[in-house]
Formats: C-alpha cells, sequence, structure tokens
C-alpha cells in the first residue's frame, strides 16, 4: 500500500478513538409505555439423558375404572325394570372412561350413564343399556346374580 493511503486510514483511526464510534447512534422512539423484554432464539430441549427409567402406565383401564358391581335391592330394581346397571367405579373415572371400560369388559353399549359421588367419596355410576340388551342377561354374565 502507499504511504497516502495508510496515513488516511490511520487518521480516520486516530479520529475514531478520540471521538468516539457511539456518537452516530439515534435514540430508539419508544411508542409505548411499557417495556417488552425482545423475543429471543428458545432452542428446543436437548437432555443427554432419559428422566425417567421407563415410561409410565396407564392409570385408568378398564378393570381399575370399574371397581364392583353393585347389588342391593335398589340396583337389582333398577336392572329389572329400568335395564340398567350399577357399578362403584374409580372417583378418578369420568362417563367416557366408564362407557368405554363396559364396552372392553362386557362387550355392551351403554345409552346413558349417570354418575354421582356417595358421602363415603366412592363415585356410583348408573349405566343404562339400550333396549335391545336385557340387563338382566348381562349381570348374569358378569355373575352377580
Amino acid at each position: 500500500m502507499s504511504p497516502q493511503k495508510d496515513s488516511t486510514k490511520a487518521q480516520a483511526a486516530r479520529k475514531a478513538a478520540l471521538k468516539g464510534v457511539n456518537s452516530q447512534k439515534t435514540k430508539k422512539v419508544r411508542t409505548s409505555p411499557t417495556f417488552h423484554l425482545p423475543k429471543t432464539l428458545r432452542l428446543a430441549r436437548t437432555p443427554k439423558y432419559t428422566r425417567k427409567a421407563s415410561p409410565r402406565f396407564a392409570k385408568l383401564d378398564q378393570y381399575t375404572v370399574l371397581r364392583q358391581p353393585l347389588n342391593t335391592e335398589i340396583a337389582m330394581k333398577k336392572i329389572e325394570d329400568n335395564n340398567t346397571l350399577v357399578f362403584l367405579v374409580d372417583v378418578r373415572a369420568n362417563k367416557r372412561h366408564i362407557k368405554d371400560a363396559v364396552k372392553k369388559l362386557y362387550d355392551v353399549d351403554a345409552s346413558k350413564i349417570n354418575t354421582l359421588i356417595r358421602p363415603d367419596g366412592v363415585k356410583k355410576a348408573y349405566i343404562r343399556l339400550p333396549a335391545d340388551v336385557d340387563a338382566l342377561d348381562v349381570a348374569n354374565k358378569i355373575g352377580f346374580i
């Protein structure tokens, strides 16, 4: 390079060092009175090892949903008169869980399910069966009559 070019470069560097390089920066105009932290890059987690040794099993399968059939006098009357089975079920189970469990265990579709939680904390389900299925036959198949 020529000495002329070197000296102009040096002069520019000297000027920048004395004056400062940040003097040309303009102030950002804020349009909102509240400050929002800028959105930065969020990387997905890449763990070195799994935190659990084995995956958790499904807590509510059909065997844990339906605990036991209820065969009190009132429940028997419901079976005979209303075509309804009465079961004690898991408290965490909802009506869809109960319907699926009855379908899997006894091959019967439930037309309607009513649930209540008894004062002792146990959930009771009234499982109404369609007209073409006899609740008495299903109760005999289960084996509690």
